[in-house]
């Protein structure tokens, strides 16, 4: 034991032995002496390799907090704080990087399918790099919703019509839909525009079904001859079986009418019951319209308490419905070009404020046959603005008035089938 101890130091006291020898017994069955290690008084001996690996870690992780705890700003030490916080961050994990794609893309699905309006779906695909790569994936774009895809008329660009082309690409029918509407109205590509609403309709869009139906019944895009009564009532017989309004409407005055199909009143007259309880139950689940109606539907209790049914051709007002995005955007498009009533050569609008429809050819739309002064593209436009607006301002032309008096009264200009 004292050659044991004069091998640890010439000088070491006897009270130190104890803690000496089992250090030196420790290190003579460790790893091998690579650096040392002090007793209570200071005196060194050597430690083993692991423990010196131990003590170089902890070392690390307290140097490591101290550069965390740097304060930011400029100075003389400018220079070295940067370089603890480039080593800080190479240092901490990028969870975010460390994520799958598919698990990305698919989140981002539901975010796109979720957005509500154009900018919810750029404001992600321009936080990194990598969210705007994954955004533009096909799975992405094919899961945009309609809201996030309604360009305004006064933001339409070339990078616009892009990104409802990729859209559309990707397989989405909203999209094929809205940039069909734009290229067959707006953009006057005729062609282009009909194969974008017929993509829609074979993927059972109900808008595109009835955009196609109004083309048919109007033969818009060609000759008066072009028209396709049967294949109008087809298409919106499809569209109506998918529950859209304006094709229950217009289903059921052509049933009434006998407009290309067998006269049917009583079946006419069932689906523009149908038609009004689905308006009626869109404006009672819509928050923001329920209230309004609520209003309405009080003002006139008295007028709704004389036996009246509630739906809105038989009696009741409801509030319009909201304009699709297309529609929305061919309004703003022809007001932004001055065609408030007669646009290009002579070219009429829909007087219904929520179309947007244009004619593509002269006398194209029908008029109203008790005073001539509006015109609309289809049935359905014509009774919701009947309601709406027209209602109170239709009055008979004077022509009528003098058919009244004896004359019989003359024919619809170009041979156009007027209806009130």
């Amino acid at each position: 034991m004292a050659a044991l101890s004069r091998c640890i130091h010439p000088s070491i006291h006897p009270p130190d032995l104890a803690f000496a020898s089992a250090s030196a017994l420790i290190v003579a069955h460790g790893e091998g002496f690579v650096s040392l290690m002090r007793t209570r008084r200071g005196f060194s001996y050597r430690m083993p390799q692991s423990e010196r690996q131990w003590r170089a870690v902890e070392e690390e992780e307290r140097s490591r907090k101290r550069r965390r705890r740097l304060p930011a700003g400029g100075g003389a030490d400018s220079g070295g704080q940067k370089m603890a916080t480039e080593g800080v961050a190479e240092d901490v994990p990028d969870l975010f990087d460390g994520l799958p794609d598919d698990l990305v893309v698919s989140i981002l699905s539901k975010v796109s399918a979720s957005a509500a309006s154009p900018s919810d779906l750029v404001s992600f695909m321009i936080t990194c790099k990598r969210l705007k790569g994954l955004g533009s994936n096909p799975l992405v774009l094919a899961k945009a919703s309609a809201q996030s895809l309604a360009v305004r008329a006064k933001n339409w660009s070339e990078s616009a019509h892009r990104f409802l082309k990729r859209c559309a690409d990707a397989g989405n029918l909203e999209a094929c839909y809205i940039l069909g509407m734009i290229r067959f109205y707006c953009l006057q590509n005729r062609g282009s525009g009909a194969s974008l609403m017929a993509r829609s309709a074979m993927g059972s869009h109900a808008a595109a079904l009835y955009s196609l139906a109004v083309i048919q019944f109007n033969g818009s895009g060609g000759d008066k001859g072009d028209k396709d009564l049967h294949a109008g009532v087809a298409l919106c017989a499809r569209a109506a079986f998918l529950g859209h309004v304006d094709a229950l409407r217009e289903l059921g005055h052509c049933l009434q009418d006998g407009y290309g199909v067998r006269r049917n009143v009583a079946e006419g007259r069932r689906f523009l019951v149908q038609a009004n309880a689905r308006e009626l139950a869109a404006v009672l689940n819509s928050s923001s319209l329920s209230a309004a109606w609520r209003q309405h539907h009080h003002l006139h209790r008295h007028a709704l308490a004389s036996g009246c049914s509630l739906l809105s051709d038989f009696g009741c007002n409801v509030p319009a419905p909201e304009v699709h995005p297309a529609n929305r955007f061919m309004v703003e498009w022809f007001a932004a070009r001055g065609a408030s009533g007669t646009g290009e050569e002579g070219l009429r609008l829909c007087s219904h404020g929520g179309c947007g429809r244009q004619e593509t050819r002269r006398h194209e739309f029908r008029r109203c046959s008790v005073c001539g002064a509006v015109n609309y593209c289809s049935r359905a436009c014509q009774a919701l603005h009947w309601k709406l607006a027209h209602k109170a301002d239709c009055s008979p032309m004077d022509r009528w008035l003098d058919a009244a008096a004896g004359a019989a009264p003359p024919e619809a200009a170009g041979g156009e089938l007027a209806f009130n």
